[in-house]
């Protein structure tokens, strides 16, 4: 590197005599000897690539400190730099990797080595300030797990004999710092909720316009970067510095997880297959003959018929079916809301749904609103959805939270014919709380007729950011206030005779830190209580949830 600090890597070569060829540049902070990577590894020498495997600085076999993010802007750089100039490169390079290695393809590709021509981030982001701080509220597990394996070497069994359950629960948060390690940059999370320095000295946010290598942008519909990866698209599409580099860059979603998926620890099921729901053999495709096709096109000339491809290709559940598309959002998208509607009061009660109901029309007259109890030891359990993590991950079966005390359930009629939503999703909630702060987290729900309730996605709001976290702001106790929740994006068919539901409530752990309502300085805030929460649906307070609807 520029400061003589020396990176490990391995090196394969194509055992044919037609060099030098175009390398393929994995870039990672975990390890090298990762099977998915072996595997791909395998494909790409035998397809005519030279493939690159480094171990970060400070990771593993190499040498320095490693400074998280920052460190791989000029690190990748140089490596581009490095590889280009080897007797078996042709000059081209193509990148790969997802998670952390989707962030180190995006970032030093802003420094434009002339060598670097394609990349393939897979769940990357623009920052972490929407990863592990989503609107504020800290990515508690996700942001734990991360500060966690930060030491130089990921010792996976240590990890598995953590009481993790202990360490999410732990008050004040500030202090899972000496069960984990004191960990810089996790500190950094706990106590950076504005989006200062700390976070904007690797984002991409601002210098999009400094990118010109064409991406394949790939995600899942699962996937805990999945908001991430979309922004990064769309900065990329709209705003990089030539119009070769925007009409070449794609996006690839599917309906897979961060861990559950063609290039996850636990690959998605032969049928496409997860524990409560599948969406065909079709839905797992083969992850390394999609980079191929990629890298033929933008490194080797051949014409493989992707760039003339629309630039966005989604998969949608429900009908199990691949669409391309011209943009995301869908420019066809008719935005339409969904109201929150009760017959009664309607108070959440153990071992039953409720009775609220979800409809096109507002409510004509007032209508008495929906109360629940909301206790901080006893937070909702984070099950599905974007939920980075191996057992709780993707499109699981609801019943048993929505059978929660403190869960409210608004369900509207089976469909006389099917709906599609595809796109960013969000609901607005006209609610007042006996606490000073507290949260509002909202789910929507595809019911089948079985009665399995799957989760699509889900979203929350911190009431003290409800206005941003520039201008925090505690609530007046009993006031009504509105509160809209991003509940990121999807793509799925409702069918016939299944219905929409929205599930509104005040927690979600430990996928989010838990909101002690109490109005304390979040680090270090370690007293507990417990607010009353009230949610209105009338003509004046009309709460809703605004779907992407697809016409055909």
């Amino acid at each position: 590197m520029r400061d003589g600090v020396i990176l490990s890597a391995d090196i394969y070569l194509p055992t044919t005599n037609d060099g030098p060829w175009p390398a393929l540049l994995l870039r990672t902070i975990y390890n090298t000897k990762e099977s998915r990577y072996l595997d791909w590894k395998e494909k790409f020498v035998q397809s005519g690539y030279a493939v690159v495997m480094q171990n970060c600085r400070g990771r593993h076999d190499s040498d320095g400190t490693w400074e998280p993010y920052t460190c791989e802007i000029p690190d990748g750089f140089d490596t581009h730099e490095w590889i280009g100039q080897q007797a078996w490169c042709n000059g081209r390079i193509g990148t790969f990797g997802m998670s952390y290695p989707g962030f180190t393809q995006t970032a030093p590709a802003l420094l434009k080595s002339k060598y670097l021509k394609a990349l393939v981030p897979i769940a990357s982001q623009q920052d972490n300030y929407g990863h592990h701080r989503v609107d504020g509220v800290i990515a508690h597990a996700t942001s734990l797990f991360f500060a966690n394996m930060m030491g130089r070497v990921m010792q996976y069994e240590a990890l598995d004999r953590l009481d993790w359950e202990a360490i999410y629960r732990h008050l004040p948060i500030v202090e899972t710092l000496d069960q984990i390690g004191n960990c810089a940059y996790y500190r950094g999370v706990i106590e950076h909720e504005k989006y200062d320095e700390f976070w904007s000295s690797y984002s991409l946010r601002d210098r999009y316009s400094e990118a010109d290598t064409p991406a394949l942008f790939v995600t899942g519909w699962y996937d805990s970067l999945l908001h991430e990866t979309i922004t990064v698209f769309n900065g990329w599409k709209q705003h990089s510095g030539s119009e070769e580099t925007r009409n070449r860059t794609k996006l690839l979603i599917g309906p897979w997880s961060h861990q559950v998926a063609p290039w996850g620890r636990i690959p998605i099921g032969e049928n496409g297959a997860f524990e409560d729901v599948e969406f065909g053999a079709h839905a797992v495709g083969d992850i390394a003959d999609i980079h191929l096709r990629w890298y033929d096109a933008l490194l080797k000339d051949v014409d493989t018929g992707i760039d003339n491809e629309p630039p966005v290709k989604i998969f949608v559940m429900g009908s199990n079916e691949w669409r391309h598309e011209n943009e995301y959002p869908l420019a066809r998208t008719e935005w339409t809301k969904l109201y929150l509607r009760g017959d009664g009061p309607h108070d959440a009660q153990e071992d039953a749904l409720g009775g609220g109901s979800l409809n096109f029309d507002t409510a004509e007259s007032a209508e008495p609103p929906d109360r629940f109890r909301y206790d901080p030891d006893d937070p909702v359990p984070s099950w599905g959805a974007q939920y980075q993590t191996m057992d709780r991950t993707g499109p699981r079966d609801r019943r048993e939270i929505e059978r929660r005390a403190d869960v409210l359930v608004y369900t509207s009629e089976p469909l006389a014919d099917e709906i599609e939503v595809t796109g960013p999703i969000s609901a607005t909630v006209y609610a007042s709380s006996s606490a000073v702060d507290t949260d509002f987290t909202a789910a929507l729900i595809d019911v089948f007729p079985d009665g399995r309730a799957i989760i699509l996605t889900e979203g929350i709001c911190r009431a003290r950011f409800r206005h941003g976290t520039e201008n925090p702001e505690f609530l007046n106790p009993g006031e009504v206030y509105k509160f809209t929740i991003d509940m990121w994006d999807t793509s799925n068919v409702f069918l016939a005779g299944q219905s929409i539901r929205i599930e509104v409530s005040s927690s979600n752990f430990p996928r989010y830190n838990r909101n002690l309502n109490t109005g304390n300085p979040i680090a270090t805030d370690s007293e507990i209580r417990i607010a009353h929460q009230t949610v209105f649906h009338d003509p004046e307070r009309p709460s809703h949830v605004l779907l992407p609807v697809i016409s055909s």
